[in-house]
């Protein structure tokens, strides 16, 4: 057999035996087939399985007892981490509170052109770069890359960044950061984004590009980020808007989208304590 497409199908036992835990068909505390009665039912090796086990058990999915077997762990799947599309603002400083982030490097550098581009910058400017990782509950779900122009970048130190939103940072040198253009993708994780996001080479991300801009709209910050989309996701409230006839989604701002959760969460527990 293909020495190549045996972690591939690895990453298919896995993700499969992980959605039939995530989905319930395997309850918690079961037991799980063999690996040899795995093997027969999937048409592959036992190489194949021991390896989507091990991975399953490294998220603490489930459990291999020696000589005992493989069991269904409860309480393991982490919940995602979830950001309004339409706030943004307001949940980078929320996640910077929620969160712990790791300052993987820091430095001074002239961006890709690209990056340089966007940020305005010469073809000898220098622009501060920093590569963070975001952990929740100790679990890490992204990879961050940012650049700032060296002269905002001056204002804060390595120490701080690595123990401070960017953001607050950007707004403590005097910025009044006013607004942001974001576009989100997909990609694949390379081997050192794969092994700091503990997943494997090639296991699919969220891709995200965010250029800020401040109240006189000059580019302050420019980041890549890469999201786990396990424990990741973006989600977004709309209404429906227009004259008949040529109605559509648009977003509901946030403040009216608050509102709304938080009347209906007052309902919910009126019910709940109404009830007998």
């Amino acid at each position: 057999m293909d020495a190549a497409v045996e972690p591939f199908k690895a990453r298919r036992i896995y993700l499969l035996l992980r959605d039939r835990i995530a989905g319930g068909t395997l309850a918690v505390g079961s037991r799980l087939p063999g690996e040899p009665d795995l093997a027969a039912e999937h048409g592959v090796s036992r190489v194949t399985i021991r390896r989507a086990l091990d991975q399953l058990a490294a998220e603490g999915l489930v459990e291999r007892r020696a000589g005992v077997g493989t069991f269904v762990r409860g309480g393991a799947l982490l919940a995602p981490t979830i950001v309004d599309f339409s706030d943004v603002f307001s949940h980078l400083k929320e996640m910077g509170r929620r969160t712990e982030v790791r300052l993987l490097s820091f430095g001074y550098t002239q961006p890709p052109a690209a990056v340089a581009e966007a940020l305005g910058l010469g073809p000898s400017d220098r622009a501060q770069r920093a590569v963070r990782m975001r952990l929740m509950n100790g679990a890490p779900f992204s990879h961050l890359t940012t650049h700032v122009p060296e002269r905002i970048g001056q204002t804060y130190s390595e120490a701080e960044l690595a123990s401070q939103p960017l953001l607050t940072l950007l707004e403590r040198s005097g910025l009044r950061v006013a607004r942001a253009r974001q576009s989100i993708g997909a990609t694949l994780a390379g081997p050192e984004v794969a092994e700091l996001l503990q997943l494997e080479i090639g296991a699919p991300l969220l891709s995200l590009t965010r250029l800020v801009e401040d109240e006189e709209g000059r580019a302050v910050e420019h980041l890549h980020a890469l999201y786990r989309p396990d424990r990741f996701n973006f989600q977004m409230q709309l209404q429906r808007t227009g004259a008949d006839g040529a109605r559509r989604w648009s977003p509901l701002p946030p403040r009216a989208a608050n509102t709304e959760e938080t009347a209906t969460s007052r309902s919910t527990r009126s019910k709940r304590n109404s009830s007998p």
